[in-house]
C-alpha cells in the first residue's frame, strides 16, 4: 500500500479515530500494539478516548506516531492483490502456527500445573481460538472473497458478520494477553514455557494486523459504512 513519506497534520490530532491512524500512518500499528491500544476492533473511537480506556498518556503517544517515517512495509492496496496477500502471510501462517503454540500450551499446563504461574486453560484457550478462526477464514476464501473479487459490491451482511467474528477474537486476544501475563514469563521459566509465550505475542500481533487490514481497509469497500462498525 503506497503511503506519503510525510504524515498529514490532521491526522494526528486526539479526536482521529484510532483506525484512520492505522490506515493512513505506517508504522502507527506497533505503536498502538506497544500501547495496547485496540485498532482492529474497536478502533472507531477518538485516540484521546482509546488511551484513556488503557491509562496510557495521550502525549506520549501521539509524540510516537509523529516520530513515525513511513517507510514501514506495507500490505498492497489493489484488492485483488490484498486478497491473496491476507490469505498467505495471515491465513495459512495462522494454520501453521497454532498447532505448535497449542501443542506447547499443554505441556507447559502438564509439567507446571502446581505452579502459581501456569497459565490454566491457556492451551483450550488456543484450541478454541484456532477452531473458530479456521471456520471463519474457510467462509472468508471460499465464499466472501471470491465474490469480492468477482466483482460484487454489496456484501454488507456478510461482511457484518465477519466483523462480529473479529469482535469475538478481540476478546479472546484480551484473555490471551491474560493468561500470559501480557506474554511475560515468569522468572526462570523453561524454554519451552518462553517459547510458548513467544508464540502467542507473535499470534496477537499478526491476528491484531490481519483484522486491522480487513476491518479497516477491505471490508469497507464493500460493505455500508452504517450498517457496518468497528
Amino acid at each position: 500500500m503506497t503511503m506519503p513519506d510525510t504524515l498529514v497534520p490532521d491526522t494526528l490530532v486526539p479526536d482521529a479515530l484510532v483506525k484512520d491512524i492505522a490506515v493512513a500512518v505506517p508504522g502507527a500499528t506497533a505503536v498502538f500494539r506497544r500501547y495496547k491500544i485496540d485498532f482492529c476492533c474497536k478502533g472507531g473511537v477518538p485516540l484521546s478516548e482509546a488511551a484513556a480506556t488503557r491509562g496510557v498518556d495521550l502525549a506520549l503517544v501521539l509524540s510516537d506516531l509523529s516520530a513515525l517515517k513511513g517507510d514501514e512495509t506495507e500490505a498492497p492496496d489493489a484488492t485483488e492483490a490484498l486478497i491473496p496477500y491476507i490469505i498467505e502471510r495471515y491465513h495459512e501462517v495462522h494454520r501453521a502456527e497454532f498447532p505448535e503454540a497449542i501443542r506447547m500450551a499443554r505441556r507447559v499446563e502438564a509439567v507446571h500445573r502446581d505452579s502459581p504461574d501456569c497459565p490454566h486453560g491457556l492451551g483450550d484457550l488456543l484450541a478454541i481460538m484456532a477452531h473458530e478462526l479456521d471456520e471463519h477464514q474457510v467462509i472468508e476464501e471460499q465464499m466472501l472473497f471470491p465474490a469480492m473479487l468477482g466483482g460484487q459490491y454489496d456484501l454488507t451482511h456478510p461482511v457484518a458478520r465477519m466483523m462480529s467474528d473479529h469482535e469475538d477474537l478481540g476478546e479472546q486476544l484480551e484473555t490471551l494477553a491474560r493468561l500470559t501475563t501480557d506474554f511475560v514469563p515468569p522468572h526462570g521459566a523453561c524454554t519451552t514455557w518462553r517459547a510458548l509465550y513467544a508464540a502467542c505475542q507473535k499470534l496477537d500481533t499478526d491476528l491484531r494486523v490481519h483484522m486491522h487490514l480487513e476491518n479497516n481497509i477491505l471490508f469497507p469497500r464493500f460493505a455500508d459504512p452504517s450498517l457496518v462498525t468497528a
